[in-house]
């Protein structure tokens, strides 16, 4: 699975960039997307695959503390590119004659970098939050990578602080996040009720059915893993609901838009040199 989800991303950002027909914002974002599905799924999988083949479930502090880092990043940075795709199909279909204008190249631009310096903003200030905790023996992590709930819990530290960071990061970051996605897709299907032809309807409603199964199928699961693991209290199971959104998610996404999107089906076989016709 993690092969294929590499491999898989790696052939969407190659078919877009090779494709000039695919040179818009839309499929910029989604290119950008693939990228940080690659590095989010690399910050987790390939230690817990090298722990099964070596049977040795050792992480060093310092590599601890790096997951940690690059594991709330990478995280927060597919969080926020989900709402930017779907501000960019907001604008697209409640704002079809400004499309162009409003998403210029350089607002694109300008929504990822600053994607970029928030993600990398959180993800420092909880880390370096963690380096100042103190722990009293050597611990054992009830996860399959270093979750950064659970290493502030096996602190014997006062806590205090961190908890009250990571509630509101996720509050204020994941909960923005969302309730942009949600007023989005809220004054889009408002749109699509106004068309008044079924063909018109359909055709606005399939250029964001992708977008929109992604950010069900990424919220969904990240959901699960909180709801699942404050319902049982079970370190197990939330460890195993959080490989849905770590390498499932992850994995589904490019089929998700290969096979729903025709442009990228065309690229694709052109990368391969299948006759298209």
């Amino acid at each position: 699975m993690y092969l294929i989800t590499v491999f898989g991303n790696l052939l969407i950002i190659l078919a877009i960039s090779s494709d000039s027909h695919l040179h818009t914002p839309m499929y910029f974002f989604l290119s950008n997307l693939s990228f940080v599905d690659i590095c989010f799924t690399s910050t987790t999988i390939p230690k817990m695959l090298w722990n099964i083949q070596t049977q040795s479930k050792v992480i060093t502090y310092e590599g601890c503390i790096t997951q940690i880092y690059f594991f709330l990043l990478f995280a927060a940075l597919e969080n926020f590119l989900l709402a930017v795709m779907a501000y960019d199909r907001f604008v697209a279909i409640c704002r079809p004659l400004h499309y162009t204008v409003l998403m210029n190249p350089r607002l694109c631009g300008l929504l990822v970098l600053v994607s970029w310096m928030m993600s990398v903003l959180n993800s420092l200030l909880q880390s370096l939050m963690v380096l100042w905790l103190s722990f009293c023996m050597e611990l054992e992590i009830p996860h399959f990578f270093c979750e950064i709930n659970q290493v502030v819990w096996l602190s014997c530290s006062d806590t205090f602080l961190n908890d009250m960071v990571m509630n509101l990061a996720a509050g204020m970051l994941g909960g923005a996040s969302l309730s942009g996605i949600l007023y989005s897709y809220s004054k889009i299907v408002s749109s699509i009720q106004g068309i008044s032809s079924a063909r018109g309807k359909y055709k606005a409603f399939s250029t964001c059915a992708s977008h929109l199964s992604v950010v069900s199928l990424f919220y969904c699961t990240v959901l699960g893993v909180y709801l699942s693991s404050a319902g049982t209290h079970s370190s197990q199971s939330s460890a195993t609901a959080s490989v849905m959104y770590t390498v499932v998610t992850p994995t589904l996404n490019p089929f998700i838009y290969s096979l729903r999107n025709k442009d990228i089906k065309r690229a694709l076989k052109r990368i391969i040199r299948v006759p298209v016709m």
